[in-house]
């Protein structure tokens, strides 16, 4: 490759690499974000939609979202970012229409398990007709290493204009306001450094096997067959019956999953663990380019408490120790190499520790529209990995925490999940 060729393409952050390695067909690396358009701009009054007009204006808001013109090949050892020109007329299409809001979630269940194809950038914005009436769905699809959660959300807002016009967006890849520790980004070529980064990841991950939770449907080989369910919260209800015990919404939801859990394994007629370890992403400041940027807090759940108020209070004690931790010490390490990382899904795929993932990404701070039609609902999906079975992502936006429950459906009932973890946000949310 010629030099001048060579100053076109970027390489891969550690982090978003690592991305890359970690995809698998049968488990694929994606983040989603679902919703419901009002009728507005391309979106006719009757709910259908003009693609050209819409690929028109995304088309317009490219320059701002340079990873939706890239995609990823290899130079030599190291990934690459290699500029391309989208064809919008496959990356922003229609799909076959779907029969309400479970169809949509019938169809991010089938997308999470619809590889990316690695020839174009990697993302795509689905059109959902049927979805509600008088309006249509959308589904943002982008891969992990384009994005993580905080990412993407924010990359939302670059497609997007705020309703309210005098509001601002913050830049895709720009730091939280609020800032944190971050971590310094292995950059040379492999040798001590490496080897200390990946030492260091061995360590943390053989301390997680020293404990061990009881056999559970929670941990086992994920299925080719996905579930995914809904469920939302009046947010500023939520915030006030957390701040009554000192907690934040972040723990609310925490406190309502573990109550899900229970009632879905209680539903199967299996025990329910004392604790149920969760992996909760901690958004760190430091990113500079890389789509991703997390440290990981590990909250043992506790379950068998009746009293809402005991276990929100006990759920947000745990955090606030934890997610300190989680952000002096940054990216887990075995995530910060493409070596390190395909080690790690290794060891994921028999570790019996971690039995959830669960995700709250912050959302913008004023309604979306996509080219002048409102956004009216949102709901994030993430990706279940190694043997976890079950993850929920929840995003605030327009007033509500909306949820989304991802899950093996040979393992577990999502539209159970759904509603338990429904019900139990409107129980802690009673609370104020």
């Amino acid at each position: 490759m010629t030099s001048a060729a060579r100053e076109r393409f970027e390489r891969l952050s550690t982090a978003d690499a690592a991305n890359i390695a970690i995809d698998a067909p049968d488990q694929v690396n994606v983040y989603i974000m679902a919703g419901v358009l009002e009728p507005g701009g391309p979106v006719a009054p009757d709910g259908s939609v003009d693609l050209d007009a819409l690929r028109s204006a995304i088309a317009e808001r490219l320059p701002r979202a340079k990873r939706l013109g890239q995609r990823v090949r290899r130079d030599g050892r190291h990934l690459v970012w290699e500029p391309v020109t989208p064809d919008l007329a496959h990356h922003v299409r229609s799909v076959d229409p779907v029969d309400g809001v479970a169809g949509l979630e019938a169809l991010c269940a089938r997308l999470m398990v619809t590889p990316v194809p690695r020839d174009r950038p990697l993302w795509e914005l689905l059109v959902v007709p049927g979805v509600a009436p008088r309006s249509v769905g959308v589904v943002l699809r982008i891969h992990h290493a384009i994005a993580d959660g905080y990412a993407a959300v924010r990359l939302g807002e670059v497609l997007m204009d705020p309703v309210d016009a005098s509001a601002t967006i913050t830049p895709a890849g720009a730091n939280p306001e609020s800032a944190a520790p971050g971590w310094t980004p292995f950059s040379g070529s492999p040798g001590a450094a490496e080897l200390r980064m990946i030492a260091s990841g061995l360590w943390r991950t053989a301390t997680m096997f020293w404990h061990r939770v009881p056999r559970t449907r929670l941990l086992g080989r994920i299925g080719p067959r996905r579930g995914v369910g809904f469920a939302e919260s009046d947010l500023a209800a939520l915030g006030a019956a957390a701040r009554a015990v000192d907690a934040t919404v972040n723990d609310a939801l925490l406190v309502a999953v573990a109550a899900a859990v229970e009632a879905a394994l209680r539903s199967h007629g299996e025990s329910v663990p004392e604790t149920l370890l969760t992996s909760v992403p901690v958004a760190l400041a430091r990113r500079g380019d890389s789509g991703n940027a997390v440290g990981v807090m590990l909250v043992p759940l506790p379950t068998h408490e009746g009293d809402l108020g005991r276990r929100l209070r006990h759920v947000a004690a745990l955090t606030r120790r934890a997610k300190h931790d989680a952000r002096s010490r940054g990216t887990f390490e075995l995530t910060r190499t493409r070596l390190g990382a395909r080690l790690f899904m290794r060891l994921a795929h028999h570790q019996r520790v971690i039995v959830m993932f669960v995700s709250n990404v912050a959302g913008p701070r004023h309604p979306l529209a996509l080219a002048g039609a409102r956004l009216r609902r949102v709901w994030p999906i993430t990706a279940i990995q190694g043997n976890v079975r079950l993850g929920v992502t929840a995003i605030s936006y327009d007033g509500l925490l909306r949820c989304a429950v991802h899950c093996d459906a040979d393992a577990l009932d999502a539209v159970v999940l759904a509603t338990a973890l429904h019900d139990e946000l409107a129980r802690i949310a009673a609370l104020a």
